[in-house]
């Protein structure tokens, strides 16, 4: 045994470089660090486990120091994980993920309230406010359009348009982008009450009226065709989108609906996970452009949950009293969903019990899924 230490010993320097040892900075403790955050967090706190378990997990994987040559790291030509990273890179996977969105959404409070679509436009404020602050930090008019999406509060729409204006900040968009959207129960709550008495707390809307079966097939085929008219180079995610959305209403392809909102995107959120955490790569990653990204994506998405519910209190002073909205729904005006929107359940039922704003909420939040996409089709119009 003695013998063997000291072999080790002698060899100790051939035995750090063959193992990667020798090639460990602090950044990659530091990364491994906040992926062993995300998967506290998502775990004891439930904060998007099914997004911060893969991207955390992803971290570490990353983040284990190695020899370049081996073929195995995310940066390496032909490695698996850059294999499965071409789907982020390439933007196979934001496509799939809205297939799967489209699937599950049920837009029926959208379609007996249209006027709720201004409340998921006016949330969409924050990504052109991010936009305009990170040009005056120096930013690319490219950088800072992909930047400012992140305050959509939608990762694959952060990944979709980042990859095509921006694919150098990649990694940090996306990871900001995801980690706003599992940080929602914290980040909107204080501004919630904050902007919003109590008597508009407990204000009750008017209930919702029946859809009729007719009116859910139309919209996503007339959603898909104004829409991507509009601004064509939303296409790729809106048409997936409504095309998901249309097996789930249609009523004749429910194998191909459940299996859009089930094992697809569940495979495809895993795999865009893992690698999407695999690329923060402590030698890519940690910059100063990573730190102010991070900076940016909060600012943004405080000001798109501000301008949601600062839009529902201005648009009250137009609408009859038995229209009016009640403002603790402006903050799903991201698309985060459906986190945003039972946040707002969630506040009105803390005012008054018997409350129940969420199936108003959900309005609002696919209007969000949809304005963010769109507002990705206009920034590439104009940078891409």
């Amino acid at each position: 045994m003695s013998s063997f230490w000291g072999f080790l010993a002698e060899n100790l320097e051939t035995f750090y470089s063959f193992t990667g040892v020798a090639n460990a900075t602090p950044g990659h403790l530091i990364m491994i660090l906040v992926g062993l955050l995300f998967i506290f967090l998502a775990i004891r706190y439930e904060f998007e486990p099914m997004l911060l378990i893969p991207i955390g997990f992803g971290m570490l994987i990353g983040n284990i120091p190695m020899l370049n040559g081996l073929q195995v790291g995310i940066y390496e030509q032909g490695s698996v994980l850059n294999i499965l990273y071409q789907g982020v890179r390439q933007g196979w996977y934001p496509p799939l993920i809205f297939l799967g969105i489209g699937a599950m959404t049920d837009f029926t409070a959208l379609i007996s309230n249209p006027k709720l679509m201004l409340v998921g436009a006016a949330a969409q404020f924050g990504i052109f406010a991010a936009y305009m602050t990170a040009l005056q930090l120096g930013f690319t008019p490219t950088e800072a359009g992909a930047i400012g999406i992140i305050g959509g509060a939608d990762g694959p729409t952060a990944i979709f348009l980042s990859n095509r204006l921006a694919p150098h900040l990649l990694g940090a968009i996306a990871v900001s982008a995801y980690s706003y959207m599992a940080l929602v129960p914290v980040i909107q709550p204080p501004f919630m009450r904050l902007l919003t008495t109590k008597k508009e707390r407990v204000m009750r809307m008017k209930r919702p009226r029946q859809v009729s079966q007719t009116e859910k097939i139309i919209f996503p085929i007339a959603g898909l065709l104004l829409t991507t008219m509009l601004v064509p180079p939303a296409l790729p995610l809106l048409g997936m989108l409504f095309f998901g959305n249309l097996l789930r209403e249609s009523g004749v392809t429910k194998r191909l609906a459940d299996t859009a909102k089930g094992p697809l995107i569940d495979t495809i959120t895993i795999l865009l996970g893992v690698t999407v955490g695999a690329s923060t790569q402590a030698t890519e990653f940690l910059t100063g452009n990573s730190i102010l990204i991070f900076g940016l994506g909060a600012f943004s998405f405080v000001v798109a949950t501000v301008s949601g519910i600062l839009f529902v209190k201005f648009f009250n002073l137009f609408l009859k009293k038995e229209n009016k909205i009640n403002p603790l729904i402006g903050n799903a005006g991201v698309s985060a969903v459906p986190d945003s929107a039972r946040i707002s359940q969630t506040l009105g039922l803390e005012y008054d019990p018997t409350n129940y704003l969420l199936m108003h909420a959900m309005g609002p939040n696919v209007a969000g899924v949809i304005g963010s996409a769109v507002a990705a089709g206009i920034l590439l119009s104009f940078l891409g």
